[in-house]
């Protein structure tokens, strides 16, 4: 429980650091001369460079532990943002942004790792994630309105300074506190006979799951990119920052809601991961066919949203993997993720103009669900007899 709660300090203190950039990094570039589709393109790259990190974590992280990935990631990006306050151009705003996503893809299958080897009890690794979310989301409701609010009365190159020491003081707390190698789950367990089922075809053996599951956070992502990319341009950037802050918090404050509302960890997680989102692209086709209604109002279910899928979606694939290979299953997740978050701002900054972005967000959503497997494969039964019997 003590290494929860000094991850979750960390985890606060660094989600602060990143989202408290969300609002004001727009406006940034624009002060720099870059146009929509530039700025599109900067938070694509910064997703795209996710990738090779998120290739490199899924190995190395089952392999060597959280620790070193952790404070790697936090004081890479610490540093990153100390540069980051002296850049005079969109091109060297772009170098540092397409950096920043290389080390920062560590950090999240990282902790996702770390957390989910505290127990083998599948009620706590529940817990665990919920309580990944409710920190993420805590530090989410506050920080957007304060990095618009610091900019106003420091200016860009303070606040990126700023958030930039904060985020070295994190790593070298992590350093400090955080275990070394691999976390063993306090239980003891016996292991259980091996399920002779062979899998389905080469594919499953790379995959720890099925590749379908995958297109759940692609989507999702590439729906929060759009809405990301979106948001900041509603009032041409330079004076909405304070609003587009208060928006973003919104969004937290929704999904603080739900994840609050504990009772529905009882829940399926599939049953949620679905819930969540018809509930999310209901959101995204009302904000694109619907603009008579509150714009805040929307972005609050959308939170609730979020609150209902990203707990789920963790539990679910702890689930289906048996609790092995945890580094490997979150760094698909982020790969996933990553490329979701590159395609969303790229197609909003190309399409915008001819086709609301909202209902691309809201179409791709519906499609990432229809993959879903609704079914039980021989291999997913396996995983989880050979669970049960851990547990």
């Amino acid at each position: 429980m003590k290494t929860a709660i000094w991850l979750y300090l960390f985890l606060f203190l660094a989600v602060f650091d990143l989202h408290a950039q969300y609002p004001i990094l727009t406006p940034f570039a624009i002060s720099l001369g870059a146009a929509p589709t530039f700025i599109g393109w900067m938070m694509g790259i910064y997703s795209l460079t996710h990738l090779p990190g998120n290739l490199i974590a899924g190995t190395q992280i089952d392999k060597h532990g959280s620790r070193r990935y952790i404070v790697f990631s936090l004081l890479g990006a610490g540093f990153i943002l100390l540069l980051q306050a002296h850049v005079h151009t969109p091109w060297q705003l772009l170098a540092l942004r397409s950096i920043s996503g290389f080390v920062l893809a560590f950090l999240s299958p990282a902790c996702l790792a770390l957390l989910a080897q505290l127990s083998s009890d599948p009620v706590k690794q529940g817990k665990y994630m919920s309580g990944h979310g409710v920190v993420h989301t805590l530090a989410s409701v506050v920080s957007p309105a304060a990095g618009a609010i610091i900019v106003g009365s420091m200016g860009f190159s303070a606040t990126f300074s700023g958030l930039g020491y904060l985020l070295i003081l994190t790593g070298v707390i992590a350093f400090m506190t955080m275990p070394r190698g691999i976390v063993k789950q306090h239980e003891k367990v016996t292991e259980p006979a091996k399920p002779d089922v062979a899998p389905a075809d080469a594919t499953s053996v790379f995959l720890p799951v099925s590749w379908r599951y995958f297109a759940l956070p692609l989507v999702i992502a590439c729906a929060q990119g759009i809405l990301f990319f979106e948001l900041p341009l509603r009032g041409g950037g330079h004076s909405s920052m304070m609003s587009t802050g208060l928006l973003f918090s919104i969004i937290s404050i929704g999904a603080l809601f739900t994840l609050s509302m504990l009772f529905l960890n009882r829940y399926s997680p599939k049953l949620r991961l679905v819930a969540g989102v018809l509930l999310m692209s209901l959101c995204f086709f009302v904000m694109a066919a619907i603009p008579q209604i509150p714009l805040s109002t929307v972005l609050f279910v959308l939170g609730m949203s979020k609150g209902i899928i990203f707990p789920a979606m963790a539990t679910l694939f702890i689930r289906l993997s048996g609790g092995s290979k945890l580094g490997r299953i979150f760094s698909l997740q982020s790969i996933a993720t990553s490329i979701g978050s590159f395609i969303g701002p790229i197609t909003a900054g190309q399409l915008r103009v001819g086709l609301s972005p909202y209902f691309i967000a809201f179409v791709l959503l519906m499609i990432g669900m229809l993959l879903l497997p609704y079914y039980t494969s021989r291999r997913e039964a396996s995983l989880s007899d050979s669970k049960s019997i851990l547990n």
